[in-house]
C-alpha cells in the first residue's frame, strides 16, 4: 500500500473506532435530535413535517397497510429495536449479570425504585387532568445515552459499575414493555392477537425442537406476529420482545462450540447471531431516524405545562431519588451489595444517567398523547430533563472517580 494511503487510512482508524464506540452511538442520537430540533423551529420546519406525514402504502396479496413516515419508523423500524433489546434481556437473564441472584438483585432494586419513583411524581403533579395517561413517560432509560455519556469518563470508571447502569437499564427495558403491553394497549381484536399468537407459538416451536438455525424463519414469523399485534391492538414492541424470548441461546449442533462444556453464551448461538446482526442496524439507521422524526418539536407550540413538569421532574428528580433508596434497601437488608470499586457517590450518578430517557420515553409519550398537544409538552420534558440528567450525571461522576478509589462499600448513614 503506498505511504499516503497507509496515512490516510490511519486517519480514518480513530473515527471509526469512535463511531464504533457507545459514545459514538450516543454522539449520533444527539446530533440527529439536535437537528430535529433546528429543523422544527427553523423556516424550513413545513418540510420536516411534510417527510413525517409522508405516505407509505405496503401491499402483500390481500393485506394493504397505509401510515404516514414517522409511524412506520415508530410502529415498524422500532420494533427491530424492541427485537434487540428482548435478545439483550434473554441473554443477560440466562448468562449475564441477571443470571447471579445476588447481583441480580441490586440491579432489580435500583431499576423498580427508579421506575416508581418518578411515575409516582408525574401522577402527583397530574392527577386527574388531561396529562394523567403520561404517568410511564419518566420511567425509561436510554441505554444508548447513558452508557454512551459514561464512557466519555475512559477507564476511570469501574467495570462494575457500567456492569451495573446495563443491568439496570435492561431490566428498566422490561419494565417499559410490561407497562407498555399492560397500560398503552386498547381496542384489542380478538382475530389478530390469535394470529399473532399462532407466529410466536410457532416460533418457539422451531426455536426449541428446530434448533432456531435459519433466522430466516424468525423474520418470516416475526412480520406475521408484527402484523397480529398492530390490527389486533397490543404495540408491536411487545410482539417483537415476545419473539426474541422464542430465539435459542445454544450453539447450533455440530458447531464450533457444541458440547458438553459448550455453555449457554456461545457467539454462535442463534440468538447472538442475531443480536449481532441487528446491532448495527438499530445503532446507526433506525435509532438516528428514530430521533430525526420524533426529537423535533416546535418551541412556539408547545407551551410547558404539568406534563412537561411531570415528566422533567420524575427523570431528573425521580430516577436517582428511586434508584439510591432503593439501592440502600437492598444492600441494608443484605440482599445484594455494590459493585466492586464503586461507592455511593458513583451511584448518585449513575442515578443521573438512568434520568437520560430519550428513545423509550418519546416512545411512551407517542403511545400516551399521540394526536394531543400533551405529545410536544411531554418531548420538551424529556428532551431537556434528559440533557439536564446526561451532563449532571457526568459531572458528580468526573469527581466521584476521580476523588476515590476502590474501598469498602457501605449504606448512606451507617
Amino acid at each position: 500500500m503506498p505511504t499516503s494511503s497507509r496515512e490516510t487510512a490511519s486517519r480514518r482508524r480513530p473515527w471509526r473506532a469512535f463511531l464504533a464506540s457507545e459514545a459514538g452511538a450516543g454522539t449520533l442520537l444527539i446530533a440527529c435530535a439536535v437537528l430535529a430540533m433546528a429543523w422544527a423551529n427553523s423556516p424550513a420546519r413545513h418540510g420536516y413535517e411534510t417527510l413525517k406525514k409522508l405516505p407509505l402504502a405496503v401491499t402483500v396479496g390481500p393485506v394493504a397497510l397505509a401510515m404516514p413516515l414517522a409511524d412506520w419508523v415508530k410502529h415498524g423500524l422500532m420494533s427491530v429495536f424492541f427485537l434487540l433489546v428482548g435478545l439483550e434481556i434473554k441473554r443477560e437473564l440466562r448468562a449475564g449479570e441477571l443470571a447471579d441472584p445476588r447481583r441480580a438483585a441490586l440491579a432489580i432494586f435500583a431499576a423498580v425504585g427508579g421506575m416508581v419513583a418518578p411515575a409516582v411524581i408525574y401522577a402527583l403533579l397530574n392527577a386527574g387532568g388531561p396529562g394523567a395517561p403520561g404517568w410511564g413517560i419518566p420511567m425509561a432509560t436510554d441505554i444508548a445515552f447513558a452508557l454512551g455519556v459514561l464512557s466519555l469518563l475512559g477507564r476511570r470508571v469501574p467495570v462494575g459499575l457500567k456492569v451495573f447502569l446495563t443491568a439496570v437499564a435492561i431490566v428498566d427495558d422490561l419494565g417499559a414493555v410490561l407497562v407498555i403491553a399492560l397500560f398503552y394497549s386498547g381496542g384489542l381484536q380478538a382475530g389478530p392477537l390469535l394470529l399473532m399468537g399462532i407466529a410466536l407459538a410457532a416460533a418457539l416451536a422451531y426455536g426449541t425442537l428446530g434448533g432456531g438455525r435459519h433466522l430466516l424463519v424468525y423474520a418470516v414469523l416475526g412480520l406475521v406476529a408484527w402484523y397480529g399485534s398492530l390490527e389486533g391492538g397490543i404495540s408491536p414492541s411487545v410482539a417483537a420482545v415476545l419473539l426474541a424470548f422464542t430465539v435459542p441461546m445454544t450453539p447450533r449442533a455440530g458447531g464450533p462450540h457444541h458440547g458438553p462444556s459448550a455453555g449457554t453464551e456461545r457467539s454462535d448461538s442463534p440468538l447472538h447471531r442475531l443480536e449481532h446482526l441487528l446491532q448495527p442496524w438499530v445503532t446507526y439507521a433506525i435509532l438516528p431516524l428514530f430521533a430525526l422524526l420524533t426529537a423535533g418539536v416546535s418551541l412556539d407550540a408547545a407551551v410547558p405545562n404539568r406534563v412537561t413538569a411531570g415528566v422533567g421532574l420524575g427523570l431528573l428528580l425521580g430516577k436517582p431519588t428511586g434508584l439510591l433508596a432503593a439501592s440502600a434497601l437492598a444492600v441494608r437488608l443484605g440482599w445484594a451489595s455494590l459493585p466492586a470499586g464503586v461507592n455511593w457517590a458513583a451511584m448518585a450518578g449513575v442515578g443521573l444517567l438512568a434520568g437520560i430517557g430519550f428513545t423509550m420515553s418519546l416512545f411512551i409519550a407517542g403511545l400516551a398523547f399521540e394526536g394531543t398537544p400533551h405529545l410536544d409538552q411531554a418531548k420538551i420534558g424529556v428532551l431537556s430533563a434528559s440533557t439536564l440528567a446526561g451532563l449532571s450525571g457526568l459531572a458528580v461522576l468526573r469527581r466521584a472517580t476521580a476523588a476515590t478509589t476502590a474501598g469498602p462499600a457501605g449504606v448512606p448513614g451507617r
